[in-house]
């Protein structure tokens, strides 16, 4: 059977994450319009009888303004070494920008085989989709796809096998992910923040997990988080009138933990100030960033 890693590596909002899903079929990994919304690296695993392609997604590339950034950086970069294979994303529906070409050429260079991946074909002209094919092509194998539409990605999959070498599973059968239920459930919330607040707010929130139990007769989970913020302007706006954002939030969250988990979910939140922890290697740390480095 075919067999292998696969690092899926681009610049922010390239559609990293919403690719990975739909190929595994599951979701591992949250998504939102924004950059940054990938902060760690996520093992995404599709398992078929003739294959296992582990796939990893990354955090977006792009320069770093503080040190979770930096560290996020680090994740992607060493994510892409010691692979069978990189995926870069492009989002080229405006075109194919210099920035993706410099870094294009960077990983094609290397000695790990890269195939381009056109992203988001849905929403662009099929003269400049016929365009940024040509340009591609002088570079490296390119293949279009539009993950929310499906598009092209079985033939996506066909191209990641023919590059793949023959190999042992590298997960059990039922395996999707290398992420445990809490850290999802954590994920799930702050992917509801990114949708539901503004500006840099979203960027400077964190989530611990203070509770995580299936209750005695297996019917429901109890789960209390916190999400930290970085200031308590932020904290206010987390919060709303009269408690309404945190409980939108909340009730978003809770939903999607219950169709993730299978079961009830009763849900507590609360909000905290941790100032500039961004900036913090003990706290960014705590967190539970970079963990895989």
């Amino acid at each position: 059977m075919k067999s292998g890693t696969v690092a899926v590596i681009g610049r922010a909002n390239a559609g990293k994450s919403t690719l990975i899903n739909v190929i595994v079929g599951e979701k591992v990994s949250i998504v939102s319009p924004k950059p940054q919304t990938t902060r760690d690296r996520i093992l995404g695993v599709l398992t078929r009888e003739d294959c296992q392609i582990v796939f990893a997604d990354t955090p977006g590339l792009y320069r770093a303004d503080n040190l979770l950034n930096s560290v996020m950086q680090k994740t992607a970069e060493d994510s892409a070494k010691d692979v069978d294979l990189i995926l870069f994303l492009i989002d080229c529906h405006t075109g194919v920008s210099e920035k993706d070409k410099t870094l294009l050429f960077k990983y094609a260079g290397g000695k790990i085989p890269v195939i381009a991946v056109l992203t988001k074909i849905d929403i662009m002209p099929e003269t400049l989709l016929i365009s940024c094919l040509k340009e591609m092509g002088e570079i490296t194998e390119t293949v279009p796809v539009s993950a929310r539409k499906g598009k092209n990605v079985k033939e996506l999959v066909k191209v990641i096998l023919n590059r793949l070498p023959d190999g042992e599973k590298l997960f059990e059968q039922d395996i999707i992910s290398d992420r445990s239920e809490k850290f999802m459930i954590s994920e799930i919330l702050r992917e509801k923040i990114l949708l539901k607040t503004d500006k840099e707010i979203p960027h400077g929130v964190a989530i611990t997990v203070n509770k995580f139990a299936l209750s005695e007769d297996g019917t429901r989970y109890d789960i209390s988080l916190d999400i930290i913020c970085e200031r308590a302007a932020h904290k206010a706006i987390l919060i709303g009138k009269q408690g309404s954002k945190i409980k939108e939030i909340s009730s978003y969250a809770r939903q999607d933990m219950e169709k993730f988990l299978g079961r009830k979910v009763f849900l507590t939140t609360y909000v905290k100030v941790k100032e500039d922890w961004r900036n913090s290697a003990s706290l960014i740390k705590e967190h539970g960033y970079g963990e895989n480095d």
